[in-house]
């Protein structure tokens, strides 16, 4: 989708049952839970709980309405993630294997870059548990890059020629029909 087209139309290409979004003040993630309010735990923006179709976002992002895009359409591809399909999570993975075998550093949030930070060389070939969360946020992060309208961030450390071919990717993935969440 070019960086041209709204918020609005990203919205209108969401396909599946609706999900709720609700907002409660200070998140924190704690030993797998989502706190609000609580001094334990680690600051987050958000949580998804797909299952449950919801979305709980901090609510100082009220006041960030850029910031709030970002999170809200990072947590939206949570949900398309599990609906993907074997096929097209393999072909990310590729793509994300191929940007490692070049060197890439960085990534498109905070969530992927972490992730990315903590795997070790036998994550990918045991296709060990962090490798897979890693690819899930990378994916959910590059949507939130191509379709929430924020053009920079201080998150966005990927290389241009790396964030191209996310987007690219991407468009293809998605051109034609929604995004089945």
């Amino acid at each position: 989708m070019p960086r041209n087209r709204g918020w609005r139309e990203f919205l209108g290409q969401l396909e599946g049952e609706p999900v709720r979004v609700s907002f409660r003040g200070s998140l924190t993630a704690y030993r797998g839970k989502l706190l609000s309010g609580e001094s334990k735990g680690r600051a987050v923006h958000a949580g998804a709980f797909v299952r449950k179709r919801k979305v709980v976002l901090d609510a100082a992002l009220r006041k960030q309405p850029a910031e709030l895009r970002r999170i809200l359409a990072h947590e939206i591809f949570h949900f398309a993630w599990v609906r993907l399909g074997n096929p097209a999570r393999r072909a990310w993975e590729l793509l994300v294997e191929t940007e490692l075998a070049a060197g890439a550093r960085g990534e498109l949030g905070w969530s992927a870059e972490h992730r990315k930070a903590a795997l070790r060389p036998a994550d990918r070939t045991k296709h060990a548990r962090r490798w897979r969360e890693y690819l899930c946020e990378s994916f959910c992060d590059s949507g939130a890059f191509v379709y929430a309208g924020v053009r920079r961030h201080a998150e966005y450390t990927l290389a241009a020629r790396f964030r191209e071919r996310r987007r690219e990717w991407m468009r293809q993935l998605f051109s034609g029909r929604g995004i089945s969440i």
